[in-house]
């Protein structure tokens, strides 16, 4: 794939504005794992010899996540362990909020002073290579550590022959559904199908909660947020459709890129979807019992959770729903470690904090006990997964590469447009398709 790349600091402004809008995640108290020495900790204590430490090494750590009630716990551990195995590295964590982290490291790399790693999504990464905020991933981290990823995820990481950002975890957009609210439809079994999700939903749609609150069939967000056009790519996906071709044109003149807005032209029309929801607004349903099936990356969960502490008992995972002709592919999603290159001895001991990062040792107990996902590695293919994802086995492999563009935020903003020009403001679905096109193309130039 070729992707010409503009590095200027002028190129990150409409993905700062994009995200300044966005939510994020919550959840509740990971702690790092400490239970063994791994291969990863030996490696990472004879890579930062006693020579090298003689010089301190400050890395530069730019993480949202730190502010967040639900991930303090993981990420303070982290450095406090990491620091007392890796004599002579410190970490300093950069915060803001989750809207502001990237016009943070904007304002920094402006006045001289560059971030050494970014904690973010996956759909931050050309914005940040547009704008040389991030670098190639194997300028820094080792040939042996790179090839225990799956080549197909980090695929989704490729611009212009080059890699840049690499995953903590991953997960596909993936169907959430109560079991209580179905079995009390009389469903056994979550739909396969978007022609059985209908088929159910005029039933579940009759239901009301214990205290008469109405109970939504199906949810999808359609807010003005990037993280609901990502998932309306998803749906696209799931439906054989596409969004930009190989070369990253715009490539929407397909029927399942129609079917996608028809069907959310539906759900709107008989009521089963909640109009104009945030992803956060679906989670908060879902935990009170309001909502029977929705589309959510896998930590999701930790959201439903804070919320509601019971939700264990009620809360089933499937794979992306089908139409009679795709394959129900999905989107990948991750929350990624983007990098950058400023110096031999910043770049060592990066490499060495990655690879402590991404371990079986650090992400064991947070991917089964706080934020449900998927590994990205081989070496990770033995760890126990939280039950909530097991009806969704083999969603994570069904998934479906975007194309990398800078643009993709401001994009996936157009969807979220798109789909509420065909709910909110009733639009016939042709008709929004060729307005969306004209804007489309003018940010896919």
């Amino acid at each position: 794939m070729k992707v010409k790349i503009k590095k200027t600091l002028s190129g990150m402004l409409a993905l700062t504005l994009a995200l300044s809008v966005a939510g994020c995640n919550s959840g509740k108290k990971p702690n790092p794992s400490n239970s063994k020495e791994s291969n990863v900790e030996n490696s990472v204590a004879s890579s930062v010899s006693k020579s090298d430490s003689e010089e301190n090494v400050n890395l530069k750590f730019a993480n949202y996540a730190i502010l967040e009630s639900g991930y303090t716990d993981f990420w303070n551990g982290v450095k406090s362990d990491f620091e007392e195995k890796n004599q002579g590295v410190t970490i300093e964590y950069v915060t803001a909020p989750y809207g502001e982290i990237v016009n943070t490291i904007i304002n920094m790399a402006a006045a001289g002073n560059k971030i050494d790693l970014l904690f973010g999504e996956n759909s931050w990464v050309p914005g940040l290579v547009d704008s040389g905020l991030a670098s190639p991933i194997d300028e820094i981290l080792s040939e042996e550590f790179l090839s225990s990823f799956y080549p197909s995820v980090l695929k989704d990481y490729e611009m212009d022959g080059k890699t840049y950002g690499i995953p903590m975890y991953i997960s596909p957009f993936l169907l959430y559904y109560n079991k209580d609210i179905l079995k009390e439809a009389g469903f056994d079994n979550p739909p396969q199908t978007y022609d059985e999700m209908l088929s159910m939903a005029e039933k579940i749609s009759t239901l009301k909660t214990a205290d008469g609150n109405k109970i939504y069939a199906f949810g999808q967000t359609t807010a003005s947020v990037p993280v609901s056009g990502a998932s309306l790519n998803a749906l696209i996906f799931t439906m054989g459709g596409d969004l930009l071709d190989a070369q990253g044109k715009l490539s929407v003149d397909n029927e399942g890129f129609k079917e996608a807005f028809a069907l959310l032209k539906t759900l709107e029309e008989k009521g089963y979807n909640p109009q104009n929801a945030k992803l956060k607004d679906l989670r908060n349903l879902f935990a009170l019992g309001q909502l029977a099936m929705y589309y959510d990356q896998s930590w999701g969960f930790n959201g439903i959770n804070s919320i509601n502490e019971n939700a264990n008992n009620f809360i089933a995972s499937a794979a992306p729903l089908k139409t009679a002709t795709s394959k129900g592919e999905s989107l990948l999603q991750a929350h990624s470690l983007i990098l950058v290159n400023n110096g031999e001895a910043s770049a060592k001991a990066l490499d060495t904090f990655v690879q402590y990062l991404i371990s079986n040792e650090t992400l064991e107990n947070y991917l089964q006990n706080v934020t449900p996902a998927y590994p990205a590695t081989t070496t990770m293919e033995s760890l126990k997964l939280n039950p909530a994802l097991d009806g969704a086995k083999g969603s994570e492999a069904n998934v479906k590469s975007q194309v990398q563009i800078p643009e993709i935020s401001n994009l996936h903003l157009e969807l979220a447009s798109l789909a509420q020009s065909v709910t909110v403001n009733n639009m016939d679905v042709d008709q929004a398709i060729e307005q969306f096109k004209v804007k489309a193309n003018e940010i896919v130039k």
